[in-house]
């Protein structure tokens, strides 16, 4: 029987948090770790699934008609099956090696891994840019996470030792080279690990994001000024402030890095963290302890990643400092591919 092993990398997104689905601009990357899904043709109209990172669970549903209202790892499957009409039976395998919870986006890896290997299996091709959309809007219904498409475009679309400048309301993709030289970008794992908790933070953060633009009558709040804050109730407020500033830091970055100013990079990092804190209101005590003590071991900036209220911190380290034992290095890699097969 055909068979085609696919592979969807984790992220870390540099700078850009909290813009993606208010149509700002994000700088992520994809990172070594990720979900690898092998997929194998079988007979009959039936997926079977199973799950190695999590004890080896199975799901198994009709491939005609995957049913809604699993928990954990198994609307991911049923979505994707879902949502690009797949007819070819399969046993699927899941492996991956990014910690859960960690704001590497092992959700998003998942997802582009499972739609790469299945699609493989038909002999199918779907653009990348609308794969990407495919697979956020089995987060968005089928999970429930109403996330936008930072994580997936990341995935899909990074190249090797660049980061991808994404621009949402375009959508347009440009990469980055990402050269650090004697510098090291790590993360350490703060302790808070995302939870049903940290879902609802996020919907909510989205949901005031969407009033704010409705009360300022804008597309989204990426398309206001800062003047236009003061029309707002404090709480909306501060959401536009953090997206319009890191829109900027965005390509305030960009030149950056261009100019090989790591110096500037960590300053920028910090001042995300502290929006991130302040305005978005997306910080736990453990992360801000764990961010604290990265600039107390020397880093030149630190930033939580991902959706926040938990998960892990990104710093970045000049040559003179080395990172602490729990850090773990990162670095700019391919993006989603086939491993064999397809």
């Amino acid at each position: 029987m055909k068979r085609v092993v696919a592979f969807g990398p984790g992220r870390v997104n540099l700078i850009g948090e909290h813009t993606d689905y208010n149509g700002g601009l994000a700088l992520p990357f994809a990172i070594a770790e990720g979900v690898t899904v092998t997929a194998t043709a079988t007979d009959g109209g039936e997926i079977h699934a199973v799950a190695h990172d999590f004890d080896g669970e199975t799901d198994s549903f009709a491939v005609a008609e995957p049913p809604r209202g699993a928990e954990g790892w198994r609307p991911f499957v049923r979505g994707i099956v879902a949502e690009l009409a797949i007819k070819q039976g399969a046993r699927l395998e899941i492996r991956g090696d990014l910690p859960r919870g960690s704001g590497l986006s092992s959700s998003a890896a998942l997802e582009v891994a499972l739609a790469l290997a299945l699609l493989g299996l038909e002999e199918r091709d779907v653009d990348r840019h609308d794969l990407a959309k495919i697979c956020s809007r089995v987060e968005n219904d089928w999970v429930g996470a109403q996330t936008g498409l930072l994580d997936q475009t990341a995935s899909l679309l990074s190249t090797d030792g660049h980061a991808l400048r994404i621009d949402f309301t375009t959508m347009e993709t440009t990469s980055v080279p990402l050269e650090l030289g004697d510098w090291q970008l790590v993360t350490v794992d703060s302790g808070d690990h995302h939870s049903l908790s940290a879902a609802s933070g996020y919907n909510e953060r989205r949901a005031e994001c969407e009033e704010a633009a409705k009360r300022l009558g804008v597309v989204t709040i990426s398309d206001a000024r800062e003047e236009d804050t003061a029309e707002l109730p404090t709480t909306l407020a501060k959401r536009v402030r953090h997206v319009l500033s890191e829109n900027a830091r965005v390509d305030a970055t960009v030149a950056a890095l261009e100019r090989r100013e790591l110096e500037t990079v960590g300053r920028l990092l910090d001042e995300s963290h502290a929006s991130l804190r302040d305005n978005y209101e997306a910080s736990t005590d453990r992360v801000e302890a764990t961010a604290k003590r990265l600039r107390k071991s020397g880093a030149a900036g630190a930033r939580m990643v991902g959706g926040g209220f938990g998960g892990h911190v990104l710093a970045l380290f000049p040559p003179d400092a080395p990172p602490p034992v729990d850090a773990r290095a990162v670095r700019p890699g391919p993006g989603a591919r086939l491993l064999e097969g397809g």
